[in-house]
């Protein structure tokens, strides 16, 4: 029996007494119940108020670049609400990411297709489907896909339209389906639609480790007795002769130029330039006629974390130009590429993308993933790829860090500030050492000067001896 029951039975004992009415008992009774109701309704409200967000609970990390500058401009922030899907949409559960060099030049104000900060970075993306829009016929919820978008997928959960997928193939890991649309395509496109490759031609590949260095070698495999110059570090030789670069050069040590002209003398068939500035000019005077020259990036601006405006002034400066007289009489073509400006030709990526997935099916192409970060790495990712230690593709994974390797974090940052600190001793050691170098040299050099300037001192004493008695009998 509750408290509120009670009082009201007392009363309606009362009531009967008094009156002999039973039929008021009910409605005695029902008195007593409204409190209950009225407070069941009142429990009832706020549970309801608790079920209206769910929606706005849901939450996802993503990647923003809060401004331009250092690796530190890119944040890991965490987002709230579920995102609306528009018809034609699908929403991804990201589980890789692929990091470009465009990614690079934004961080720094110097790739255009990114809208201004605060923004989301990341044109590629691989996951599973979880929700799919109005008047999308061909996804379902499960699909494995990769995706390539402008921007905005370097996070947890994604929206793009249903266009922007393409299924993974069976076998294919979602590292490897994040490394391929940006870097495959590019080199696709350059080397069939504009290079119009053949067999038995000749190509310059420059950053040949890199992930369209390495796309567009094994794409030339694909062609039969295609030479390939590749220019890369010392370093990274092996890896590329491996993997199909037959002429190895070190553009730190070497003129790539010479080293081409020595093998072959009448120049290549096609030069693929990322460079931009003087060495687009070089590209140009490799060719042979009939030779085409394809440029698609400008990578010579990029110079250090923050825009060097020094290095930027430097590239425009020497920015490529010809007149069409002087191509036609060199008999040469010029192309250029942006595949951030062709999001809008749907067909001509579907189809560039179904071809490299048959490729991929058939075993003749296969991503080289060079290292994998998690988001809250992201900086780490990026200056492996701007210092150029990367030998293939970066890639991102949105699976959490580890609490062990958050922990193991700040002692690797301390490890990494000890080396730099260590490196820059080294350096100093080696100037200081240098420098004294250079002035024992020049005490070596100054004592034959100084023995020569005391041998005309001597034979001066000695002529002015021998006048000495000349002197005295005049």
């Amino acid at each position: 029996m509750s408290g509120d029951d009670a009082p009201a039975q007392q009363q309606n004992s009362e009531e009967t007494k008094q009156d002999n009415k039973p039929s008021e008992e009910p409605k005695a009774e029902s008195k007593p119940e409204s409190p209950p109701v009225s407070s069941t309704e009142a429990a009832a409200t706020p549970a309801a108020t608790e079920k209206v967000p769910e929606e706005e609970q849901f939450t996802y990390r993503s990647l923003v670049l809060s401004g331009y500058g250092g690796y530190d401009k890119v944040k890991l922030q965490v987002k709230k609400g579920k995102p609306a899907l528009k018809a034609g949409e699908v929403m991804v559960r990201v589980k890789a990411c692929g990091l470009n060099f465009a990614d690079l030049l934004a961080r720094q104000g110097l790739y255009d297709r990114l809208p201004s900060p605060p923004v989301t970075p990341g044109m590629e993306c691989s996951g599973e489907i979880e929700a799919v829009g109005e008047e999308v016929t061909d996804r379902k919820v499960g699909d494995k896909v990769l995706v390539l978008n402008r921007c905005g997928l370097w996070q947890e959960v994604a929206v793009v339209p249903a266009t922007h997928t393409f299924l993974i193939p069976e076998g294919m890991t979602f590292e490897e389906a994040a490394a391929l649309p940006v870097n495959y395509i590019t080199a696709y496109m350059m080397l069939f639609d504009f290079g119009n490759l053949r067999p038995n031609q000749s190509i310059l590949i420059h950053s040949a480790a890199g992930g369209v260095g390495i796309a567009a070698t094994q794409l030339c495999q694909t062609v039969k007795d295609v030479t390939v110059f590749g220019t890369a570090s010392a370093s990274k030789h092996e890896t590329i002769s491996q993997g199909g670069v037959t002429h190895c050069i070190d553009y730190r040590t070497r003129d790539y130029v010479e080293e081409v002209r020595k093998i072959s003398p009448k120049g290549l068939d096609i030069v693929l330039d990322p460079l931009g500035g003087s060495d687009t000019h070089k590209a140009y005077n490799l060719l042979k006629p009939m030779g085409k020259l394809i440029t698609y990036g400008a990578a010579n601006m990029l110079a250090g974390q923050k825009k060097n405006l020094l290095a930027v002034a430097k590239t425009w400066y020497h920015q490529f130009s010809i007149h069409t007289l002087s191509l036609i009489q060199n008999n040469k073509s010029v192309c250029g590429f942006h595949l951030g400006y062709l999001d809008g030709e749907v067909e001509v990526i579907q189809q560039a993308m179904t071809t490299i997935l048959d490729l991929y099916k058939q075993g003749k192409i296969k991503p080289r993933i060079d290292s994998t970060y998690h988001l809250e790495q992201v900086g780490d990712a990026m200056r492996r790829m701007q210092e150029r230690n990367n030998i293939g593709k970066v890639i991102l994974i949105t699976e959490p860090m580890p609490e062990e390797e958050k922990k193991e974090e700040p002692k690797k940052e301390e490890k990494k500030e000890d080396k730099k600190k260590e490196d820059k001793k080294k350096d100093d050691k080696k100037k200081d050492d240098s420098k004294k170098e250079d002035k024992k040299e020049e005490k070596k050099k100054e004592e034959p000067k100084k023995e020569e300037k005391n041998e005309e001192k001597n034979e001066e004493k000695k002529e002015e001896k021998k006048e000495e008695p000349k002197k005295e009998e005049k």
